[in-house]
């Protein structure tokens, strides 16, 4: 008798048989779905993943071969035509954007040097801005206290209406501006890079407050800033399809396909041999996994031939062979993977279990969720955080939120800024959110034991507090490296002074107490300054990249007992 893993225990001739069988599964002489019913599925759900080992080791390279002979197999066979092989895609990518405009609210750091042609430009554009009011643009463009900038961003790939991005401020070479430090940027036409022109279509506007980078170890260039999420989109964009010439009838398969599978409306003709398609709401941060998806999508159906693809598939994502290319396959062929797909999630290789778990879950099964929660709670696993945002992608949102909040009280805190993250994404009540100083989002996560302080530095500016509320230590005293913020409260004190000085008046100085409480010193910093009459407290107006520089401070002094994390910075230029 022979034990095979667990209480399937299987006699020699059955062993044999069963083998057989297999072969012929291996050869493709029958596919998955005549194998099970010849054998029990529970037993040939383990079967299938060793098979699947095996079958791996031939496709992947167990000798060079074996190798070739595996994918010359693979390639005789005739699966169909895929929507990819019949059309041209094109779609917006991640374009180069640019435009000129004027950065105000300088210091007497800014210059009136502007070539001629955007001087003109500028004096036609700045007008539209105040349309109620009479400009006098050279004027404003000639004092010191503002500069004319380059204006750059990167934009979305298949960019969405009103989507946002961050955008680069340089000042023009050869002018004597020496800083940006404290400006606004107005708004600006973007438009793609190297076409700049009264007649290039604009794309996108940009503004908002100029950002310095002060937590980084680098040297700052204050005639180059950076304006978060200052870019926005105007017009969404859709992925064009053509035909290699017209051919009304399967312009109309291709329209009929898509939207059989991703819902009415996705695709529509445009001309004979022309698709334009919308990315479904399912699939919006998912754009290119949407695109892979669609290429993949087999025109032609039958329940032959389906099987044949299901097949194909299952042995190539078990093998990790064009495992992208055979995963997002699978998702395109739908439900009908499912059979082959389940015997995946008992894989010996973690990335096999979570690419399959994935494609059931994008797919509707429950069966993949649970997979993929056993991945990302597993501290050992590589894959935790890829399965988190798997899950959020594609499961309900209860539950995951449920998953997500459970790992916030994770070790790693990897882990729980990306299970924070998620829940962002998710609108969950675990994150409150506040706007402070109608300049960045103050946001407390309270189900966390571990203290931490996370602070963006591109998209949306926001100051996150892991473990709220967080307690300042008393007997402190900290000052910025510009000595233009100090937190002073001695022992015993029952609350903490904060004193800051004007950052063009050194004479003019500012005093407010709050509490302990790293919240409230943030507000305390950082909202506008109340009227005379106005209710509320109001603040110092520090700016973000300010507050954030002397939270780090205030962690390195141990002012307050948390680890300060930061976010990378974006990649423009």
């Amino acid at each position: 008798m022979f034990k095979w893993r667990g209480a399937v225990r299987l006699d020699l001739t059955e062993l044999i048989w069963r083998r057989s069988i297999l072969e012929l599964f291996l050869s493709g002489k029958i596919n998955f779905f005549e194998v099970s019913g010849r054998m029990n599925i529970n037993i040939l759900k383990k079967v299938f993943v060793i098979t699947a080992v095996l079958v791996g080791c031939f496709i992947g390279g167990c000798g060079e071969g074996g190798g070739r002979g595996s994918k010359d197999l693979m390639s005789a066979v005739d699966l169909g035509p895929t929507i990819g092989s019949l059309v041209e895609m094109s779609w917006p990518e991640s374009v180069k954007l640019e435009g000129y405009c004027l950065v105000v609210g300088l210091m007497d750091t800014g210059s009136g040097e502007c070539p001629p042609q955007i001087r003109t430009y500028l004096g036609q554009h700045i007008q539209t801005l105040f349309p109620t009011r009479k400009i006098n643009v050279d004027k404003m463009i000639s004092g010191s206290d503002t500069a004319v900038v380059l204006v750059e961003g990167i934009m979305p790939t298949v960019a969405s209406k009103n989507e946002n991005f961050d955008v680069r401020v340089s000042a023009l070479d050869g002018t004597q501006t020496t800083s940006l430090e404290g400006g606004w940027l107005l708004g600006t036409e973007l438009k793609s890079g190297d076409n700049f022109g009264i007649t290039t279509k604009i794309v996108a506007e940009a503004k908002g407050t100029v950002y310095f980078d002060k937590v980084g170890a680098s040297k700052i260039n204050q005639r180059v800033g950076l304006v978060l999420a200052g870019g926005r989109i105007l017009d969404g964009y859709k992925i064009n399809l053509e035909l290699p010439k017209p051919d009304f009838r399967m312009t109309n398969n291709i329209r009929n396909r898509l939207n059989e599978l991703f819902g009415d409306g996705t695709a529509k003709v445009v001309l004979p041999g022309l698709l334009g398609v919308i990315v479904p709401a399912k699939y919006i941060e998912q754009k290119q996994r949407f695109i892979s998806i669609m290429k993949a999508t087999y025109l032609t159906q039958s329940a032959e031939i389906i099987n044949e693809r299901i097949n194909i598939f299952i042995r190539k994502l078990a093998a990790l062979q064009d495992a992208d290319a055979s995963e997002t396959a699978l998702e395109a062929i739908g439900n009908q993977s499912f059979g082959g797909l389940s015997t995946l999630l008992e894989a010996s290789n973690e990335q096999v279990r979570l690419r399959a778990a994935r494609c059931m879950l994008n797919l509707g099964s429950d069966a993949g969720l649970m997979t993929l929660r056993q991945i990302a709670l597993d501290r050992k696993s590589a894959y935790r955080i890829e399965a988190l945002e798997s899950i959020t992608a594609g499961a309900r949102r209860n539950d995951a939120s449920r998953i997500s909040q459970r790992l916030l009280r994770d070790d790693d805190f990897r882990v729980r800024l990306a299970a924070y993250e998620q829940l962002r994404k998710l609108g969950d009540i675990a994150v409150t959110q506040e706007l402070v100083g109608s300049n960045f989002y103050l946001e407390e996560i309270t189900q966390t034991e571990q203290k931490a302080i996370f602070v963006s530095r591109s998209g949306q500016p926001r100051i996150a507090l892991f473990g709220a509320p967080i307690q300042c230590s008393s007997g402190i005293f900290v000052r910025s490296e510009d000595s233009n913020i100090t937190i002073n409260a001695p022992s015993g004190q029952s609350y903490v002074s904060i004193i800051r000085k004007h950052p063009s008046r050194p004479g003019v100085v500012a005093q407010m107490r709050c509490s302990f409480e790293l919240s409230d010193i943030i507000r305390t910093l950082c909202e506008k300054p109340k009227a005379e009459g106005e209710p509320g407290r109001g603040g110092l107006s520090v700016p973000y990249a300010d507050v954030i520089a002397f939270l780090k401070l205030m962690c390195d002094k141990g002012a307050v007992k948390a680890e300060f994390w930061v976010g990378a910075l974006p990649k423009i230029g």
